[in-house]
């Protein structure tokens, strides 16, 4: 299971988690490039902390991977770069 995916059903299963919340908002902070203030990260429980860590890195992955797709599809569009 990715990361993501532990995150949404930690989320799912303890919505009165103190962890809740801060998950949620980096989530959120994530996906649409909104400031986030990593201190935030300290006041997870361990489990919290992991999660949010490795949510970080399935996003971080994510990412190169679209802008390595991005990349490649401008150079299939250019006539002369095969």
């Amino acid at each position: 299971m990715n990361n993501i995916k532990k995150v949404a059903k930690f989320i799912a299963a303890n919505p009165e988690s103190a962890d809740t919340p801060t998950l949620l908002e980096l989530a959120i902070a994530l996906e649409t490039g909104a400031e986030y203030l990593f201190t935030k990260l300290y006041e997870l429980s361990h489990e919290g902390f992991q999660l949010a860590m490795g949510m970080i890195d399935d996003w971080r992955l994510d990412r190169y991977y679209l802008s390595k797709l991005t990349l490649l599809d401008h150079a299939e569009n250019k006539p002369g770069l095969q």
